[in-house]
C-alpha cells in the first residue's frame, strides 16, 4: 500500500480524501457480495443471509457510534 502525502492538506481534507476512498471500497465489496445471489451458481439459506446482514448492520452501527462519540463528547473544562 502506497501512502499518499498531500502537501499542506488540512485534517478535514485528509479525512474527506481517505473516507471517500474507503467508503467506495466498502460499497464495491457489498456489490461484489451481491454477486452471491446468483442461485444458478450458489446455494444459501435464509439464516445465512440473515447472519451476513446482521453482522454488516452491527459493524456499521459500531463504526457510526465511534464517529458520533468523537463528535459529541468534546468536553470543555471551565472554572
Amino acid at each position: 500500500m502506497v501512502k499518499v502525502k498531500v502537501k499542506n492538506e488540512s485534517k478535514h481534507e485528509k479525512f474527506r480524501r481517505l473516507a471517500t476512498g474507503r467508503t467506495q471500497k466498502v460499497l464495491d465489496a457489498l456489490r461484489i457480495l451481491g454477486n452471491c445471489t446468483n442461485t444458478q451458481t450458489y446455494e444459501y439459506t435464509r439464516e445465512e443471509v440473515e447472519k451476513i446482514f446482521e453482522n454488516i448492520r452491527t459493524t456499521t452501527e459500531e463504526i457510526k457510534q465511534k464517529f458520533m462519540h468523537k463528535i459529541t463528547n468534546k468536553h470543555i473544562f471551565e472554572l
